[in-house]
């Protein structure tokens, strides 16, 4: 694969008041606030169409017109793939440049070019996303959600917790939920009734699912139902190992490295395109007890990071089965 990356010199083209910083990653992570000036302010736009000369010209005279500024400017161009993808930051003057303004400028590009995904966000003024979150017995990867939502690292709304396990009023979990506002829901399946409907009548007003150790598989028309994306989170023990405990299983048979990988939820198990992957190295070191605190680390931090760049516009179909993660 072949990927392209804007120059300050090749930028100059495009218009004398355009300034593109080659540094893509500059904004990487939480740098998209508003200190870079007191009027101006950052927005993200990414954008996915058949490959075309002019694309980037085009989409940079759009911001520079307005006076915006690129900070940040990432294509990729699949080799012997005629397709294109690209991902800019930015800042403007939302009073040159109103936010519905800035919608109908990028939506005529999108329109002029036949582009399968065109979207931007201003995160200082659009509302963060509304997400529930599902979880079975194991808490680590809600705990540290929540523990970055409170400290604004998670830039989203937590609209609910629902879960197959019930919990006891007394736990840090609970008390912390109630404490916040945050509504908790015990939605049991049977083994003739997995209460699907009730759970999309849960989360019909969310943007996005996250399954946080959520030991259900969830049907097509559940999938279907709701629409929407749905992030899911899953160990990775190489090699794999199936049935119950599959921690001990692999601290048993001495495996030396342990994986995490969150992807997108499709119809067939655990198999949705791969937006994170994490890797660490276990030794005969580790007792059972390291060994099942190592994989749950990742497991955090994997989920996390993917939620993150979500919510960042980093991550963008790719064919039918792949992302492209900025």
């Amino acid at each position: 694969m072949m990927m392209r990356r804007i120059s300050e010199r090749a930028a100059t083209g495009f218009s004398k008041n355009l300034i593109l910083r080659s540094s893509a990653s500059r904004f990487h992570g939480e740098s998209l606030d508003s200190s870079v000036s007191p009027v101006l302010i950052p927005g993200v736009h990414v954008f996915h169409c058949q490959d075309a000369v002019g694309i980037v010209a085009k989409l940079s005279d759009c911001i520079a017109a307005k006076g915006g500024n690129i900070l940040g400017y990432d294509v990729f161009v699949p080799e012997n793939n005629n397709v294109f993808y690209s991902r800019s930051e930015f800042i403007f003057d939302p009073v040159k440049w109103p936010r519905q303004q800035m919608c109908e400028d990028f939506q005529a590009i999108a329109q002029r070019y036949g582009a399968m995904n065109s979207v931007v966000r201003v995160p200082s003024i659009d509302p963060k996303y509304k997400i529930a979150l599902l979880l079975s017995k194991q808490d680590h990867c809600l705990v540290e959600m929540l523990h970055r939502w409170q400290d604004g690292k998670l830039p989203v709304d937590i609209t609910c917790v629902i879960s197959n396990h019930e919990r006891a009023s007394n736990t840090h979990v609970m008390r912390f939920l109630e404490r916040h506002g945050i509504p908790y829901h015990y939605v049991a399946k049977t083994k003739d009734n997995k209460r699907e409907d009730e759970i999309l009548e849960l989360v019909k007003d969310t943007d996005f699912l996250v399954l946080a150790r959520y030991m259900q598989i969830l049907s097509g028309n559940f999938l279907k139902g709701y629409g929407k994306d749905v992030i899911n989170i899953h160990h990775g023990l190489l090699p794999s190992f199936k049935g119950g405990y599959p921690a001990k299983q692999a601290f048993d048979a001495g495996v030396k490295l342990i994986g995490a990988t969150s992807h997108f939820v499709t119809e067939e198990l655990d198999a949705g395109p791969i937006i994170e992957q994490m890797v660490e190295s276990v030794s005969h070191r580790d007792n059972l007890r390291s060994f099942v605190q190592k994989s749950e680390d990742l497991e955090k931090k994997c989920l996390t990071k993917a939620i993150k760049s979500y919510c960042e516009l980093r991550v963008l179909p790719y064919g039918t089965n792949k992302t492209v993660v900025f």
